[in-house]
């Protein structure tokens, strides 16, 4: 019997391989929490046999794999249902951040016309991130493995297509439909919900996060990205965007107080702060305090889904009463 385990990130990936799951482990390390979404034609290009279409690096979904991981199933050429057809079962486990629940409903929506695939499908749902464990802990872990039903097909289509829709309206409702098959979608989309500008401050959680982590005398720049990772919800680089948009446009949040000089650390800070401590201004202030609103001093353009936001098309989310409020 042969067995492929997909994990919904890469870093998942490559501790389950290390652990020893399984003939091969391919992760997916797509991101759709965060900027504009690819096109249903460029997701579908990136898992096809590789091709002249395939010309940079990270165009094709084997890119960053080696040869030897794939154990004689094929090549690094091979497209993804030409590999899924190879094996007896399939595995996909999913870690419980809300990027690896829109990885789940993208990759049960792309397959839910290969009932050839479908049906040797099953669902492995962790508690925390996998790769936060040691490799030699994963391999003892039991885990239950639900087999993939029409109803996961349907749900995950459905979610899916609100994530891609041109409004929250659909992702919103999700809420009022029975999402346990799939038992961190829920909280995935709550969460999502959360980032959108909230009615008060006109920011995100995250954002809010970062604010809220700034101290009176200035943090480092590391530092504030900190309150991101808790939240489980970008990675370093798209806090860093979230940091430099506060620190943008006529009145902006927060200021950077001082620069220290380069040093071989340099590239690492978070653009586009070189190494001061990053204090709140005086609306970053009015803002934490619940008196203004960031997006009536600044602009604001970036995309939330399927959703593109900006100062005149700025829908907003209400945390105390749950709701969605439209622009």
């Amino acid at each position: 019997m042969s067995h492929l385990i997909l994990a919904t990130n890469g870093l998942a990936a490559g501790t389950l391989r290390q652990a020893g799951m399984m003939n091969v482990v391919l992760g997916f390390c797509l991101r759709f929490v965060w900027g504009r979404l690819p096109s249903e034609e460029q997701l579908v290009m990136g898992l096809e046999p590789r091709s002249a279409k395939h010309c940079n690096i990270g165009d094709h979904w084997l890119d960053d794999v080696q040869k030897c991981q794939l154990k004689g199933f094929g090549t690094r050429d091979i497209g993804f249902f030409e590999l899924c057809e190879k094996f007896d079962s399939i595995e996909v486990w999913v870690d419980p951040q809300p990027n690896d629940q829109l990885v789940l409903v993208w990759l049960l929506n792309l397959l839910r016309p290969y009932k050839e695939i479908t049906t040797k499908l099953s669902l492995v749902h962790t508690d925390d991130a996998v790769a936060g464990y040691q490799p030699e802990s994963v391999a003892e872990w039991k885990l239950p493995a639900f087999k993939v039903a029409d109803s996961h097909l349907t749900l995950a289509s459905r979610a899916w297509r609100a994530w891609r829709a041109p409004t929250p309206e659909p992702w919103f409702d999700l809420l009022a439909k029975d999402l346990t098959i799939l038992p961190r979608l829920r909280s995935a989309v709550i969460t999502m919900l959360a980032e959108l500008p909230d009615v008060q401050s006109g920011l995100g959680e995250n954002e809010m996060g970062m604010l809220g982590w700034i101290e009176d005398e200035g943090t480092e720049p590391r530092e504030v990205l900190r309150a991101v990772e808790y939240r489980e919800v970008f990675d370093e680089l798209e806090a860093g965007e979230l940091l430099r948009a506060l620190a943008q446009g006529p009145a902006p949040a927060i200021i950077e107080l001082g620069e220290v000089p380069l040093d071989t650390s340099e590239e690492a800070r978070p653009y586009p702060f070189r190494g001061g401590r990053i204090a709140l201004t005086e609306l970053g202030r009015a803002i934490m305090a619940g008196e203004e609103d960031f997006s009536r001093h600044s602009s604001i353009h970036r995309w939330w889904g399927g959703t593109e936001l900006t100062n005149e098309r700025l829908w907003r989310w209400d945390p105390k009463s749950r709701s969605l409020v439209a622009p």
